[in-house]
């Protein structure tokens, strides 16, 4: 994979990259029936928002790097949100889009803009949804998503918090599991999911709202965990990851008040 450091040097390429990957995998290997229109839908508007938000409320990076961050949100919703019309996917990238710009202290914003959108759908229409089990529990899913994900994290610096969420839910899951004496295929059933590992790779570790200091990310990862463990397991919301880190991101703001650093800069990286 040498070749792709030569080319891609900006870690959003390598999401870029794998994300369009997944959609047309996920197309053609598990035969969604997701609409190209809905794509085009999902991509232009996220794209047309962050230009004209950019235009008029910001002065931070230039367009060029900004609009990675609105395609990869979009390619997020594409993966994730399900819808009827496309109507409802408009809203959807345009909430997340606008999030970055209102919910944000300083010059940082503390929701993730594809799980903003995500929820934003969930609760003011009728015909969106997620699928949790749209990968089905095939291992060789798993393995694709934490190698594409790993590589992005090497790059990124988040990868304690994907290994303190995953790993802080596997031990709920693991405790709960041998208390009610089930077999351990159902605790595989409840980890093998494409969606819950595309959350843990690439929405949980979004390093522009997440804390800054590694104690922070841990910590609010644990935080995420139990309460996916608690909405899952008590309140039976197959999408409980989602709400878990809307109602957890404001307390990034708390996080890095309480500990200290630096907040993270995309920049581009040398090749190794």
């Amino acid at each position: 994979m040498k070749w792709l450091a030569i080319y891609f040097k900006d870690p959003r390429d390598y999401q870029i990259l794998f994300l369009c990957s997944f959609l047309i995998l996920g197309i053609g290997a598990r035969d969604w029936t997701l609409k190209p229109k809905v794509i085009c839908v999902a991509i232009g508007t996220c794209l047309v928002t962050q230009l004209l938000m950019s235009f008029f409320l910001s002065k931070e990076s230039p367009v060029g790097k900004s609009l990675k961050s609105a395609l990869i949100t979009s390619l997020g919703l594409s993966l994730l949100l399900r819808v009827d019309h496309w109507t409802t996917m408009a809203l959807a990238a345009t909430c997340a889009i606008a999030s970055k710009f209102v919910f944000k202290v300083g010059e940082k914003h503390f929701f993730n803009p594809a799980n903003f959108g995500i929820i934003t759908a969930l609760v003011f229409t009728n015909d969106a949804w997620v699928s949790p089990g749209q990968w089905g529990e095939d291992w060789w899913y798993a393995i694709i998503f934490a190698g594409c994900g790993g590589m992005v994290l090497k790059r990124v610096g988040r990868w304690d918090t994907t290994a303190a969420f995953l790993g802080a839910y596997s031990l709920l899951e693991a405790v709960r599991n041998f208390w009610l004496e089930w077999t351990w295929d159902v605790f595989w059933h409840r980890l093998m999911s494409g969606s819950l590992l595309l959350f843990a790779l690439f929405m949980v570790t979004d390093p522009r709202s997440i804390p800054n200091t590694p104690i922070g990310r841990v910590t609010w990862a644990l935080c995420i965990a139990a309460l996916t463990f608690i909405l899952r397991n008590y309140f039976y919301l197959s999408t409980a990851v989602f709400w878990a880190l809307f109602a957890l991101a404001p307390t990034t703001v708390w996080f890095d008040t309480l500990f200290q650093g630096h907040s993270f800069k995309w920049k581009v990286l040398s090749a190794e």
